[in-house]
Formats: structure tokens, C-alpha cells, sequence
């Protein structure tokens, strides 16, 4: 199933999609299928979700990775792949070709979070950090490609990567038979693609709904204009679908077969990525929760029953502490107040037995003492507490004022 260049806008087929998924036996799991009480209740009907994160690598990226390099002729197995990426792409690339015994060379961002960068090489792909952005990464590597005969593996934009994320779609099929709805994240659109290719073939009936980040989104636009168009400066934390112009091969795919784009904000991914950790168990990276946010963000848009793909769990340890802290602050279980008070000893003492009476847990405590607004003998201290929502923040502000303390807006 190998494309030369001439052809690389044909579309893809359900035949394509099965080959594919007979390509892939062994190599790719059919991964778990989990219901979602909490999901279920808030939608109304039954929501399942597909752990993919629980894909070899860590995502689904491996299925269209191996299918293409698979399909490479012989004499251009023997001259390389080349790719680029800040992660996922970068590791099924980075796995294929080892099981293949094609030599890879995967070109990264520098700022790319060192796990990545660490499985991507134990992965058996030679490593090279370029550029800040993907952008300068991919030029490199597309240069690259150019120099040495290496092939270019798209992370997206080929009829046999999108051939090879259909095959999640059939599996949907199969373990989910009644789906109604499926909801997909969309960063280039080779999954969101693929599956939609394959499900509608099956079932035309199921409503396919493709969700991207705000500050990324450009299929709305593209699918306003009737082509591809491109934004400056994608902005997310969610990585994964974290790409500023639509690909050729897929946007033509989506704009057919896809009945809805929806956006979710960087508080709703928070929360969504929040939610799988904690009510699902689920380690899921923010692209991989853009579905779930979408879910959130309007749970009886789904007509049920509705299957979300959780796409990825390759999210960097620092990057999730800060998700996971933003995202229970958008839920109100944060709250950072700063009070003014005469700075006297037992000061602080004496807030932080008002705060323990009402259940608040103090996380950082600061003083600020030379501030020219403060008088002779006052001070001003800045809390971090742990609540358990916004009626508890407000009754936290409330006990504060009656205490007499003066709330800094």
C-alpha cells in the first residue's frame, strides 16, 4: 500500500482501511474499550472510552507509522525514513521502523519534554534536536529528506497514515456495535480521518464529531473557506493537536465525511485531563482529553451512545502537575487569597486556625512587608488553599471577612 508522490491525494478507502488493519495484527493492540459512569450520568446516555493511551507507544500514532513504512519499496526501506515531531508521531515512527528494520532518523524540537526525547531513541531511532518550534523541526527534517534520499514519513498528510488510524475506527465498531456518536481529537486530521472513513462506510448513521483546541483550531476556518487554511501561532498545551494548517489528504476526508468541529478552552482540557485521572484512572495527555472536554463542555449536544478516543497518554510529568493544578483551579478547588493584617506574633496563627475550622487546606503561605502601600504595622499575606469547590472558596472568603481580616481582591 506504498504512495508515490503523483498519487499522494487519493483518497482512502475501506478497503485501504482493512488492509491496513490485517498489516497490523501483532504489531498494534486492539485497545480497551471502558465505560464512564461519570460521563454516562452528565451525557445521559452511555459513554464508553477508547484507551488508546494505552497503545504500544503510547498512543495511536503507531498504527499509520507502521503501515506506511511497511509499505515502502525495498530500495526505499534501504534508504531511511525521516520525521519529525515533539512526540508521539516521533515514537511510532521510532518503534515501526525498528520492528521493520528500516533506520530512523527522527528529528525533534529542542524544548521537547525529555522522556520524549529518551523513548523515541530507546524506541531505536537515531535523535536529532532542531529548532524551537515543529515548524523549523520539520523543515529540517523535510531538508534532510532532501540530502540524503531518506523517505519523509508525514505525521499525518498520506493516504497510508490515515489508512492505518482507520483501523481504531473499526475496533470501535467491533467493540462498541451500537455507537451512535464517536468523538475524535483533530490536529492535522489523520485519525479523525481514518476514522471516519472507515465508520462511515459501515455505519453512515454515527455521527462523527472532531474537536480541536481554541488557540489551534483551524479546521473551522478551513471548512468555512473550502480549503485548508493556515493560522499563525497555534497556541494550546495540548501538543498532540497543537498544528496550525489542515492536511491536504485528510481535510478533503474530514470536510466530506465529518458532521461537526467543535472547540474546547485550555480550561476545559485541564479539567477534562482532571477528570480521566481522577474519575477513570486514566494517565491521558491534553489532546488525548480533548474529547472528554468536549463532552463537558456541552454533554447533551452526544447523542448516546457516544464513544470518546482518548488518543494519547504520552504527557510530560512536569507539564501534568501544572495541568492538574490549573485544571482544579478552574474547577474552584484552589483558591489563592491575600489579606492585610497588623503584623503582630500569633498573626498567622490565628489565620490559619480560622482556615482549619473551615476545612481549608494551606498549601504555600508568603509575606510581603515592604510594600509602600503597607502601613507601619501591617502586613500582607498571601495564601494557597486546597477547597472542595466554589461554594467552599466562597464560604472560605466569608469566614475570612468575619474574622475581621480585609480580602484583597
Amino acid at each position: 500500500m506504498s504512495y508515490s508522490t503523483a498519487d499522494s491525494l487519493r483518497s482512502v478507502t475501506l478497503d485501504d482501511v482493512r488492509g491496513a488493519q490485517k498489516m497490523l495484527s501483532g504489531v498494534a493492540r486492539m485497545t480497551a474499550m471502558e465505560g464512564s459512569r461519570h460521563l454516562s450520568q452528565l451525557v445521559g446516555a452511555p459513554v464508553h472510552l477508547k484507551c488508546e493511551n494505552l497503545q504500544r507507544t503510547g498512543s495511536f500514532k503507531l498504527r499509520g507509522a507502521y503501515v506506511r513504512i511497511a509499505g515502502l519499496l525495498p530500495e526505499e526501506r534501504a534508504a531511511g525514513v525521516v520525521a519529525a515531531s515533539a512526540g508521539n508521531h516521533a515514537q511510532g515512527v521510532a518503534l515501526a521502523s525498528s520492528l521493520l528494520g528500516v533506520r530512523a532518523t527522527v528529528f525533534m524540537p529542542k524544548g521537547a519534554p525529555l522522556p520524549k526525547i529518551s523513548a523515541t531513541r530507546e524506541y531505536g531511532a537515531e535523535v536529532r534536536l532542531h529548532g524551537q518550534v515543529v515548524d523549523e523541526t520539520l523543515a529540517a527534517a523535510q531538508a534532510y529528506a532532501a540530502e540524503t534520499g531518506a523517505v519523509f514519513i508525514h505525521p499525518f498528510d498520506h493516504p497510508d497514515i490515515i489508512a492505518g488510524q482507520g483501523t481504531l475506527g473499526l475496533e470501535i465498531l467491533e467493540q462498541c456495535p451500537e455507537v451512535r456518536t464517536i468523538v475524535v481529537g483533530i490536529g492535522g486530521g489523520g485519525l479523525t480521518a481514518g476514522v471516519a472513513v472507515a465508520v462511515k462506510s459501515l455505519r453512515p448513521d454515527v455521527r462523527i464529531v472532531g474537536v480541536q483546541a481554541e488557540g489551534a483550531a483551524a479546521y473551522p476556518p478551513s471548512l468555512a473557506a473550502g480549503h485548508p487554511v493556515s493560522i499563525d501561532h497555534p497556541a494550546t498545551m495540548a501538543d498532540g493537536i497543537r498544528v496550525g494548517r489542515p492536511g491536504d489528504v485528510p481535510f478533503g476526508i474530514i470536510e466530506e465525511l465529518v458532521d461537526e468541529v467543535r472547540t474546547v478552552t485550555e480550561d476545559e482540557l485541564a479539567a477534562a485531563l482532571l477528570l480521566c485521572l481522577e474519575r477513570a484512572k486514566m494517565v491521558v495527555e491534553p489532546a488525548g482529553a480533548s474529547p472528554v472536554a468536549a463532552l463537558l463542555s456541552d454533554p447533551r449536544a452526544f447523542e448516546g451512545p457516544v464513544v470518546a478516543v482518548l488518543s494519547g497518554g504520552n504527557v510530560d510529568p512536569v507539564l501534568l502537575q501544572r495541568v492538574l493544578r490549573h485544571g482544579m483551579a478552574a474547577q474552584g478547588r484552589y483558591l489563592a487569597v491575600r489579606l492585610r493584617l497588623t503584623d503582630r506574633p500569633g498573626a498567622l496563627a490565628t489565620i490559619l486556625g480560622v482556615l482549619s475550622v473551615v476545612d481549608a487546606n494551606v498549601l504555600d503561605v508568603s509575606h510581603i512587608r515592604t510594600d509602600p502601600r503597607l502601613g507601619l504595622t501591617e502586613a500582607e499575606v498571601e495564601l494557597h488553599l486546597e477547597t472542595k469547590g466554589p461554594e467552599h472558596c466562597a464560604e472560605v472568603g466569608r469566614a475570612l471577612r468575619e474574622a475581621g481580616y480585609t480580602v484583597i481582591d
